[in-house]
């Protein structure tokens, strides 16, 4: 995929959904909507989303007062995520779900923790890092994952927020490119601090995942593709990059 530009990555998004979105009336393996073992997992899987949305707006934001040259730029990005969270609420609502914000918060707080304390620092790499790398790595995998076993309405809610999502990867991608002969120390720290909590992430949902029809295993694989996509779009090397993955395996 060549991601060089936010045009180009739009272009390939528009590709990648216009597969994803092909007609399928079939529900052969798809979970059974109504039970509510489902609903039940899913107002966990559902406030995460949710919570990911609203944590994504505030973060970009947060990154505006670091950047302030971009922060029309990331202003926009930011309305997008709440664009998302609306989305997201509707899910919920359509399948009669009320969703467990309160675990959400606590399953986010480490990395919140981790953002709001570079924030203050200043570290802008890390906060990149954090937001516009592994976060959005982390939710463009998981939801073409859910884009396959989702019901008819999330499911096209869930692709019109992928496409939009490149847009947040591709900018992060973007300035720690430019800026990877300074920042690379700090980018290297950042994901030894913060690569490990994505696995501890996926593996406190995992079997509510699993009642969704997610394997856990196969989101930790797309999210470790997507992930060192990523850095290989940076700049960094496949040697840098297979140390850095090393950090997942905790």
């Amino acid at each position: 995929m060549n991601k060089s530009s936010i045009d180009m990555q739009t272009l390939e998004s528009n590709k990648n959904l216009k597969v994803d979105a092909s007609p399928d009336e079939s529900t052969s393996g798809l979970p059974d909507f109504t039970t509510e073992s489902y609903k039940d997992a899913y107002s966990r899987i559902n406030a995460i989303v949710i919570e990911g949305e609203q944590e994504a707006y505030d973060n970009y934001i947060s990154i505006a007062t670091l950047l302030p040259k971009d922060s029309e730029e990331l202003t926009k990005l930011a309305k997008m995520e709440l664009k998302h969270k609306r989305g997201f609420t509707a899910c919920g609502k359509n399948l009669g779900v009320t969703a467990d914000m309160p675990f959400a918060k606590e399953f986010f707080s480490k990395l919140h923790g981790n953002f709001q304390t570079a924030l203050v620092n200043e570290n802008l790499t890390t906060c990149l890092l954090i937001q516009a790398i592994l976060i959005e790595a982390f939710a463009i995998s998981a939801y073409h994952v859910y884009i396959r076993v989702a019901d008819p309405f999330a499911k096209k809610i869930t692709q019109g927020v992928v496409n939009d999502e490149y847009l947040h990867l591709n900018y992060g991608e973007k300035w720690l490119k430019e800026n990877l002969h300074t920042c690379k120390e700090e980018l290297i720290a950042a994901n030894k601090a913060n690569l490990p909590l994505i696995k501890k992430m996926l593996d406190q949902v995992a079997e509510d995942a699993a009642i969704l029809c997610m394997d856990k295993e196969e989101l930790m694989e797309e999210f470790m593709i997507a992930y060192q996509d990523a850095l290989l779009e940076m700049g960094l090397d496949n040697r840098e990059i297979a140390r850095m993955a090393m950090a997942a395996i905790v």
